[in-house]
């Protein structure tokens, strides 16, 4: 089907117990006027199922189903592959009813505010992420593909030509927050305002942004049984996004004793007590703060996408 502009995709509750962004899109549908979009917009439920459950998922994590090897094993029966398969066939950039652009959005139990997260470093993502950054001011994220591990890189927005994740929080799973909703909403009409001014030849890229770059992730302190046996250290006021420097308190022990956090050199924590990531052993990710130029060239890629 042939279009004026590119498409985009807003996509709500891929992770079933993620509540605000399925409310987003539900007055959306009652308020037409809701976020009026620059492009043809298509929104969904990333995982209905999950979400009929208020569960994060039902087999497994549909945001790491997206891999090339699960697309394409059509004798897998988890229903979260099989979802994944259907909104690329549907909404990718090959599907029936193609799509260039998807924004896919979620909430974190984690004191983190509104940030954007790029999955790798594709230019037209950084772009993006850079006017995002300019208009709006949401932290940027980049979280490093770890290509020896491909079973956790099959993240939705890598599927298609051009995708930003958004994390708004602290809230809480399974319910609706109207702080958070407002957050939201704020976080998706900037997003909204920015590819409007691409369209309209407004847009400029800023010399440089501020980047936090993926390095990885610590788990909590465990006995030989695997039980958790430490929290985050109370001492630090704030942990998401300020600096964790040697020597600086981490972890409180069951016994009161101290952990120190022992790198050679100051990181940056995301995602720091973040309930869904018990069962993936991770108690906070790390990151380094870099100062970067975004790529010219991912603004002529963006805007081929948004003119296409």
């Amino acid at each position: 089907m042939d279009h004026q502009y590119g498409r985009l995709l807003l996509v709500g509750g891929t992770h079933g117990n993620e509540r605000t962004a399925p409310w987003i899109l539900q007055c959306r549908k009652a308020q037409p006027a809701l976020l009026a979009s620059p492009l043809p917009t298509t929104t969904c439920i990333g995982n209905p199922e999950a979400y009929g459950a208020n569960r994060r998922y039902m087999d497994r994590d549909l945001n790491r189903c997206f891999t090339e090897a699960l697309l394409r094993d059509r004798s897998c029966t988890v229903r979260e592959v099989i979802r994944a398969r259907e909104l690329v066939d549907t909404y990718g950039p090959s599907g029936k009813d193609p799509h260039g652009l998807v924004l896919d959005m979620h909430t974190t139990t984690a004191a983190m505010g509104s940030s954007v997260v790029t999955v790798g470093e594709r230019p037209a993502d950084l772009a993006l992420a850079a006017l995002v950054h300019q208009a709006v001011g949401m932290p940027v994220y980049l979280f490093r593909i770890n290509e020896d591990h491909p079973e956790e890189c099959g993240f939705l927005v890598r599927r298609w030509p051009c995708g930003l994740v958004l994390e708004v929080g602290p809230v809480a799973q399974g319910i609706v927050d109207m702080r958070t909703v407002r957050k939201t909403v704020a976080c998706l009409e900037g997003v909204l305002a920015v590819l409007g001014d691409c369209l309209t030849g407004k847009a400029k890229l800023p010399e440089t942004m501020v980047v936090h770059r993926h390095l990885g992730s610590l788990d909590w302190p465990r006995d030989g049984n695997g039980r958790q046996i430490a929290c985050l250290h109370p001492d630090r006021p704030r942990w998401d996004w300020t600096a964790l420097c040697p020597g600086d308190p981490l972890f409180l022990m069951e016994t009161g004793e101290t952990v120190t956090y022992r790198g050679e050199e100051p990181v940056w924590p995301v995602f720091c007590n973040e309930a869904s990531y018990e069962e993936k052993g991770i108690a906070l990710a790390l990151t380094r703060r870099d100062t970067m130029t975004p790529p010219a060239d991912g603004l002529e890629v963006l805007l081929g996408l948004l003119r296409s």
